[in-house]
Formats: C-alpha cells, sequence, structure tokens
C-alpha cells in the first residue's frame, strides 16, 4: 500500500520534531560510554561468575526466555544459580528480593511483570531486582553465595562488570526497528555490538535476520549464533497444560514488544483467532480491560483470549468475570554451536 502525500508530510514533520530528542539521547549514550572506557565511570567486580543477557533494542528480542533457559542450563550443571534484574515498571525502589527459589507467593506489582515471570518459571533459583546492579549483586553474594548470576537486560548498566556478555538480536525484526529512539527502537547504535563478547540471533525458527544487520554483526569478528521458540503447549489460567479444542474461536491480546512474533505463533496452532488486541509493552490492565475483553468476545461469538506468559502476570488479580484465558507458552532454545560455547566458557 502507498503512502499517502498527507502520511509522508506528517511523517516528516513528526521526525523533525523528535531529530532534537534523538540527538540529546544518542550524546547521553554517547559520552557515558566513552566515561566507561576511559575509567571515569567505573564497573566494579564481585565475587561470582557473571552473565549480562542483553539487547541493543527496546524489548522485542526474548530476553526473559534466554534468562530462563540459561538458568536452567546452569542450574542443571550443577551451578548455584541466582538471576538479578533491574525491575522495569515496579512500584517499589531498592533491593527487593522476588524469591529465594522456593516460596512464589508474587505480586508482580512489587518487583516488575519480568522478573515475576523468572521467579514462577524457576525452582531453586533466587531472583532479585534492584536498578544498581552492583548494590543487587553484593546483595546476592552475601545472601546466597551463588556460583554464577545472571543479568536480566544489562548490556547498558555497565557498574557491573560481567565475564560474559550476550546481546540478543531478533531475527524477525524488521530493518526500520533497527533506528534510534524514537526512530526505532535502537537503545544504543549497532556500531556499539563490538562491546559484547557474543551475539545471538533469536527467533530464527521462522525467518534469517535482515541482511543489513547480519553484516553489521558479522563486522564486529564476535561469535554468532541462533536461537529459536519453540511452542510448548496452552496453560489454562496460569495453571495445567490445557490445549484448547481445535478451531475454537479466540481473541489475542497482547502487551509485550513484539506481538507480531506472538501473532504469528498462533497461526500455527489449531485455534482461531478471530480479533486481536495489542498494548504498548508492560501495559497494566485494569478491570474496565477485563469489561472490554468480554464484550468483544461475545461481539465475535469466541470463546477464550488467547494471551503470552509475560500478559498474564499483569492479568493477576483482576477479576475474570468467567473469561477463560489460556496462554501460549514458549521455550527457548540455544543452537549446539552456542551451547558448546558455553560449555568451553564454563570450563
Amino acid at each position: 500500500m502507498k503512502m499517502s502525500a498527507w502520511s509522508r508530510i506528517t511523517e516528516t514533520r513528526a521526525k523533525f520534531l523528535f531529530f532534537p530528542i534523538t540527538i540529546f539521547y544518542w550524546g547521553v549514550i554517547f559520552w557515558r560510554n566513552i566515561f566507561y572506557n576511559l575509567n571515569f565511570f567505573v564497573s566494579r567486580r564481585v565475587p561470582a561468575t557473571v552473565i549480562s543477557i542483553g539487547n541493543l533494542t527496546a524489548g522485542g528480542t526474548g530476553k526473559t526466555p534466554a534468562v530462563i533457559y540459561l538458568s536452567n542450563l546452569l542450574k542443571n550443571k550443577k551451578y548455584k544459580v541466582a538471576v538479578l534484574s533491574r525491575g522495569y515498571g515496579r512500584k517499589t525502589a531498592g533491593t527487593q528480593l522476588v524469591t529465594d527459589g522456593i516460596t512464589k507467593d508474587i505480586d508482580w506489582r512489587n518487583f516488575g511483570d519480568e522478573p515475576t515471570l523468572i521467579a514462577k518459571k524457576l525452582d531453586g533459583v533466587p531472583v532479585v531486582v534492584d536498578q544498581n546492579r552492583y548494590r543487587g549483586a553484593t546483595y546476592i553474594i552475601e545472601k546466597f553465595q551463588p556460583d554464577i548470576i545472571i543479568l536480566d537486560d544489562a548490556f547498558q548498566h555497565r557498574s557491573l562488570e560481567r565475564d560474559l556478555d550476550v546481546v540478543l538480536l531478533n531475527s524477525q525484526a524488521p530493518i526500520s526497528d533497527y533506528k534510534l529512539i524514537p526512530h526505532g527502537l535502537l537503545r544504543e547504535p549497532m556500531s556499539h555490538l563490538k562491546r559484547a563478547d557474543i551475539i545471538v540471533f533469536t527467533k530464527s525458527e521462522k525467518m534469517q535476520p535482515h541482511q543489513k544487520v547480519l553484516n553489521h554483526a558479522k563486522k564486529t569478528k564476535l561469535p554468532i549464533f541462533y536461537s529459536s521458540i519453540k511452542l510448548s503447549g496452552f496453560s489454562k489460567n496460569d495453571s495445567t497444560i490445557h490445549e484448547p479444542a481445535p478451531n475454537t474461536r479466540a481473541l489475542a491480546v497482547s502487551a509485550i514488544a513484539d506481538p507480531r512474533s506472538f501473532y504469528k505463533s498462533l497461526e500455527s496452532t489449531s485455534i482461531d483467532v478471530v480479533s486481536k488486541i495489542s498494548f504498548f509493552d508492560h501495559y497494566e490492565f485494569k478491570q474496565t480491560d477485563i469489561d472490554n475483553f468480554k464484550e468483544t468476545l461475545e461481539k465475535n461469538n469466541a470463546e477464550l483470549i488467547v494471551t503470552t506468559e509475560k500478559d498474564l502476570v499483569r492479568l493477576s488479580g483482576l477479576n475474570l468475570n468467567g473469561v477463560e484465558v489460556y496462554t501460549l507458552n514458549i521455550e527457548f532454545s540455544l543452537d549446539d554451536d552456542g551451547v558448546d560455547y558455553l560449555n568451553s566458557f564454563l570450563n
């Protein structure tokens, strides 16, 4: 579909208005990294192996499934593991213990949706949130003495020294995403990839990354690996595995950074998605949203809502008014070369 003349004018005006913001944001990122590189800002070390899982974009790469995957991989190798996250969107401040690895009676509002999901999915792995990564890591060391701390979304947070810096790039993202915020989703320029230790292209089961993005990655001369997202069935209301009947009419609801991947995954299932409702990432659902969902279900003669595991975290605590909610469960899987690299790193 061709863009109308008015749409082109509107887009040009928007880019012009946002240009000063872009320059300011880029300047902050540039000088912050310069100060770290020149040791004006200091990265401090803790007595544990630290692995960072991060990205260059504002969400959508699959960091949370990757953190869960890596935690389980390391735990199965008998390492004592803990996870440290910023806790984006939480109502609290400072250092907060999400779970000690055993107790999981968690209100996501106190910790953020992603740390809450990580805590729910992992057994025997402490999860802590702190916007100050060094302070949070020190708390973890004192309380749990782990062998390895996994940092969730920490590529831009350099106050804590890390032993392995992993950057995720979304294979399914269009090239338009790779522009600096607010024109695209980049938090910092692609050239900053060279600060990483390895690059992992995620969601590569359905398509290869855009050639320009792949070229940027190859220029770094860093090891490049690929991962996939595998569907692991549906769950009903955050409990047992429960598959909807084939051709069940459903309303798809998402409030994540990359709803395209979620909707594409639903196409490979047996349910019939008759309508889609999307919100911005980390959106806090309200009771009025449930009422609107119920109205949409009735309007479309649909039987249930299907959503993501992260979205269900934020739906918890609301009165569903008899609405059945299913989650499409996913699992992160790293290619064999990537697993071999991790084994070599650990040895």
